[in-house]
């Protein structure tokens, strides 16, 4: 027979051991002014984007992106502002009409090897032929993401590539 105490921690120790399962799920909540997932992934939408220091124009212009389908992860909304990270950890605020929902992803910027390239390939296996090999910071449009790997086309180009060597879809993220 169990007192009421050991079944106060039995439940209690019950109760913790689930709590990883939910967390995952409370980290992804709506956007306040969207309803969107807050963070999710956007892409710039054109070639000259303000990346300002506040939620107005009347903010200081902090940084400048040139290179528009630049994927971008938004941390926040405020009215018709943006709050977002870059792939090197800047962070500021963009107007919404500057960014699209079309997913893109960069390949494996954190890489700083010289010459090294990752294969882009014609199935979504390590078996299947090579149809291309990216080099770092690479701009990738996704096309869809299962099973660790992600369909994604550059220019006419199209194949699979492992999930985890792009910046612009979570990990485990199911695209469709």
């Amino acid at each position: 027979m169990m007192v009421p105490s050991m079944r106060c921690l039995a439940l209690t120790a019950l109760a913790l051991v689930g709590l990883p399962a939910i967390a995952p799920a409370q980290d992804m909540q709506a956007g306040s002014v969207t309803g969107l997932p807050v963070p999710r992934y956007v892409s710039l939408k054109t070639d000259r984007v303000n990346l300002r220091e506040g939620p107005s124009k009347e903010h200081r212009t902090r940084w400048v992106y040139q290179r528009a389908g630049l994927p971008m992860e938004v941390t926040a909304e405020f009215e018709t502002w943006r709050r977002v990270r870059d792939a090197d950890g800047t962070e500021g605020w963009v107007l919404h009409s500057l960014l699209s929902g079309r997913r893109t992803a960069l390949v494996a910027p954190w890489s700083k090897k010289k010459d090294e390239n990752f294969p882009m390939r014609s199935a979504a296996n390590e078996e299947a032929a090579v149809v291309a090999r990216l080099q770092p910071g690479v701009v990738a449009n996704v096309a869809s993401c299962a099973n660790a790997w992600c369909r994604v086309s550059i220019g006419n180009i199209n194949g699979f590539i492992r999930q985890e060597r792009l910046w612009g879809v979570y990990p485990n993220e199911k695209v469709d």
